[in-house]
């Protein structure tokens, strides 16, 4: 993989989290492998390994494979329960997840972008091909 195709000054980002009185990684994870079923067809490959986020334990960075590699999709973990209790939510009743993710990245896999600079380039023509 060309690391510079898929890296760029910056980075935008899509959240979302869910809070129950039973959530577990699992779920997280079955999510996530629904989303990227649905948004990238039933062949996608996904990887989590374990990683340190300060809100979420545990934690892990999500993985998609891309062009013969792994390309780092976000982030995501169970919510850490100092996190829940500072939003006034009883953590021994309640849990939940988080998970982020880059959307510049989920673009380039969706619609075949071979390299994240096209997608700021500024020529209108590019979405023509999408």
């Amino acid at each position: 993989v060309d690391h510079g195709a898929t890296k760029a000054a910056m980075f935008h980002q899509i959240e979302g989290f869910i809070v129950d009185d039973h959530t577990t990684f699992a779920d997280l994870k079955g999510v996530l492998y629904a989303f990227a079923k649905q948004l990238f067809g039933d062949a996608v490959e996904l990887q989590f390994r374990a990683h340190f986020f300060p809100f979420t334990e545990p934690s892990a960075e999500m993985d998609f494979s891309w062009n013969g590699g792994w390309l780092e999709w976000g982030g995501c973990g169970m919510i850490h329960p100092g996190v829940l209790e500072n939003c006034g939510i009883d953590s021994s009743v309640y849990q939940g997840f988080a998970f982020g993710m880059g959307t510049d990245r989920t673009a380039m896999m969706r619609f075949g972008v071979p390299n994240i600079h096209l997608l700021f380039d500024g020529d209108v023509r590019r979405l023509e091909q999408i």
